[in-house]
């Protein structure tokens, strides 16, 4: 959808067929940190996090549209790393893996 990221695209995605949560897999990140880990040294990854800690805090991993979108419409979010091989398997049997962003 041209104007839109992918995050946004996935979020509605999961809305229309009504997903139990959307999976937003990345390159080059296994979830959401407090900082940029290739800029911060100290970043360390959070496990779990609401939609409004996220955005207050300007956690941008996922686009902020995104992060309203499922907010507004109490969708959970797993945000996980591409690498290794395996992670979207892993993440659509259910493992906690990443960060899981809640309502």
């Amino acid at each position: 959808m041209p104007y839109f990221s992918t995050d946004t695209v996935a979020a509605q995605r999961a809305l229309e067929i009504g997903a139990e949560e959307v999976l937003v897999a990345k390159n080059g990140v296994d979830g959401i940190y407090t900082a940029d880990p290739n800029k911060d040294p100290s970043a360390t990854r959070i496990e779990k996090v609401t939609y409004l800690d996220a955005l207050q805090r300007g956690l941008k991993v996922v686009d902020s549209t995104a992060f309203s979108l499922c907010m507004d419409n109490n969708m959970d979010m797993r945000v996980f790393g591409m690498e290794p091989a395996g992670n979207v398997t892993r993440a659509l049997l259910g493992d906690p893996i990443g960060t899981l962003v809640t309502a």
